[in-house]
């Protein structure tokens, strides 16, 4: 049985690999689809798919599992998302998410979805994860594959992700000029 499961994986954690750990004793194949693959160099995409391929391809490794990459750019029409997803991916037999509309989207089309609980979502969550790099106090490291991390330091991730948050704007406030 060949399963599916899409995330933005900005970047890929320990998270998502605990989840593929799981989905890996209840399928024989895994394609992960690297959702909105064609963002980056932002503060909620930092990294590109081919980056994302190599974070993910490199973590998984380590499981007895066959594994496809599929970068699958956004639609921005939900009511044919999973036909898109569907023509951009190996057929598969069930989907893995826990996100209520890709849930949704894929029960509409017919297509089994199981859900797991998430593994320590307080700080294995995207938002918070690129905030700590942004931050760069180093407390981000613990909460990544260490393959991940090998990638995010070979294409000097922390730096791009620190630029690309930077803003130009003065937000200093300007003193107001006596009348």
């Amino acid at each position: 049985m060949r399963g599916f499961y899409i995330g933005r994986f900005q970047p890929y954690h320990n998270g998502h690999h605990h989840m593929v750990k799981e989905i890996a004793t209840e399928v024989d194949e895994l394609v992960l689809g690297i959702g909105s693959a064609g963002d980056s160099h932002s503060t909620r995409n930092p990294f590109t798919a081919g980056e994302r391929v190599m974070m993910i391809t490199k973590s998984v490794a380590e499981f007895d599992l066959t594994t496809y990459v599929v970068p699958i750019e956004d639609l921005d029409r939900n009511s044919v998302w999973v036909s898109h997803v569907q023509s951009m991916s190996p057929k598969f037999d069930v989907a893995y998410s826990n996100n209520p509309l890709v849930i949704r989207l894929f029960t509409e089309a017919g297509v089994e979805v199981r859900q797991s609980p998430m593994f320590r979502r307080e700080v294995l969550e995207g938002t918070e994860l690129r905030q700590r790099m942004i931050d760069d106090d180093g407390n981000w490291r613990h909460l990544v594959p260490d393959p991940a991390v090998d990638v995010i330091d070979e294409i000097d991730g922390i730096n791009r992700i620190q630029q690309v948050s930077d803003s130009d704007s003065n937000d200093e406030a300007v003193p107001e000029t006596p009348e």
